[in-house]
């Protein structure tokens, strides 16, 4: 891991100031990206089928909700 962390660092330091940002930028969007791939899945694993609502269902839950405001 101390050989992943040093190339990171070193490949940082060769950016230019401008880069920064737009860089950061991707890096931020691929770890989100990483996060919500893991929420699906364990969303995925922890899903039974008494879990899943119909389209109608759904609708029926959502304009229940919305009538309680």
């Amino acid at each position: 891991m101390n050989l992943l962390r040093t190339r990171i660092h070193h490949l940082i330091e060769q950016l230019a100031d401008e880069d920064i940002p737009t860089t950061w930028e991707v890096v931020h969007n691929l770890y989100c990206d990483f996060y919500m791939l893991k929420a699906i899945e364990e969303a995925k694993r922890s899903q039974q089928p008494w879990d899943i609502l119909t389209q109608d269902e759904a609708i029926r839950q959502l304009m229940y909700w919305g009538s309680e405001i």
